[in-house]
């Protein structure tokens, strides 16, 4: 059997760091906290879990206190969490299921990572990360901000996934002053963290900094293809925030030429058309993102409600407005085996039940 090091760096976490703690414990043969300038009871809180507390002058760099913590793991894998990470009942069986048969020639274990939920708690937003890194063979993290190891060896995708459950916003404008303080240091930034820097421009509403960045980052050849398809969603809705919609479409439909189209990238164009009220054009779109599968393993940003929801409840709009109402009651069903409980969903079965008392007639 494998052994586990949980390695964590952890500032102001008095309120998620025993929830997290608590969740994992029981797989973790040793627990290292890494504490960046706490002024809290952060400490105090780990002391109940563990002596091995360090600290860390923080120095804007996020690889450079994982890499602290995990030069500090003794056992045979180590396993990083956020302190507002937690791990699922049925994840921690898995994880200590996984401790008794892994093969010890794995280098890295994916695992799921769920970081926004629906209204009935399934996750609705999630991507893959490695989770569990072989302790002394070689790997580092690299990047101040969105920081990551990059795979290699004996890749494992398990489904031992990890929810990120935050009691509270991050600091405000963190990484793109990490990122800014880089760049005014002379220091340049790798394809990877362009991308995120474009990113970060974006969720800062400097969209148009954004769209020169993402811009950078497309030229530049070689560049991961879920990050490519990424930035050209996220530039196609700088535009339309921009007041631009027909470049928006551009972009979107030159995603196209990099690979299968995604089920985001299809709701994408299938909304932009129905603001057109071009609804058969709208309705391919949908119908095509509701044929899509979901590959978790392909490392990319996953919108599940994408893969069915939202183009069941937008081809529902689409029949109606075209006159085909059995199809919209059809496309209404499907959504409604989602999502009984969506408030979305119970307003048109109210609606279509309206129809039926009145004849059936829109």
């Amino acid at each position: 059997m494998i052994s586990i090091s949980l390695c964590m760096i952890v500032r102001d976490e008095e309120q998620t760091l025993g929830r997290c703690l608590d969740s994992v414990k029981a797989a973790a043969d040793e627990i290292v906290i890494v504490d960046t300038g706490s002024k809290d009871a952060t400490k105090e809180v780990a002391a109940k879990y563990t002596d091995r507390i360090y600290d860390f002058r923080w120095c804007d760099d996020f690889s450079a206190a994982r890499n602290f913590a995990f030069d500090r793991g003794t056992k045979d894998y180590l396993m990083w969490l956020d302190a507002d990470d937690v791990l699922p009942e049925s994840s921690l069986k898995k994880l200590l299921a996984l401790k008794e048969t892994l093969d010890p020639g794995v280098s890295v274990v994916m695992m799921p990572y769920h970081v926004a939920f629906d209204q009935a708690g399934r996750p609705s937003f999630m991507y893959e990360r490695e989770r569990l890194i072989k302790n002394r063979a070689g790997f580092r993290w690299r990047g101040a901000v969105h920081e990551a190891i990059a795979p290699r060896g004996k890749v494992l995708h398990s489904d031992v996934a990890v929810e990120h459950r935050k009691l509270k916003p991050g600091e405000a404008g963190r990484n793109l002053r990490i990122y800014e303080k880089q760049l005014a240091e002379g220091r340049p930034l790798s394809p990877r963290e362009r991308f995120y820097y474009a990113r970060e421009l974006f969720y800062n509403r400097r969209y148009e900094q954004a769209l020169a960045e993402f811009g950078r980052f497309l030229d530049t050849p070689g560049t991961w293809l879920e990050n490519r398809l990424d930035a050209y969603r996220t530039s196609a809705a700088c535009h339309e925030l921009l007041g631009r919609p027909d470049r928006a479409m551009e972009l979107l439909l030159k995603s196209l030429g990099e690979d299968a189209p995604r089920a985001e990238i299809c709701c994408d164009i299938g909304r932009l058309f129905m603001d057109r009220e071009k609804y058969k054009a709208a309705a391919f779109w949908y119908e095509t993102a509701a044929s899509r599968r979901p590959c978790a393993e392909s490392g990319a940003f996953l919108n599940r409600d994408c893969y069915g929801y939202i183009p069941y409840m937008q081809l529902c709009v689409c029949s109606y407005r075209l006159g085909e109402l059995e199809q919209a009651r059809k496309y209404h069903m499907l959504a409604a085996e989602l999502k009984p409980e969506d408030p979305a969903v119970k307003h048109n079965g109210a609606f279509f039940a309206s129809l039926e008392q009145g004849g059936g007639k829109g």
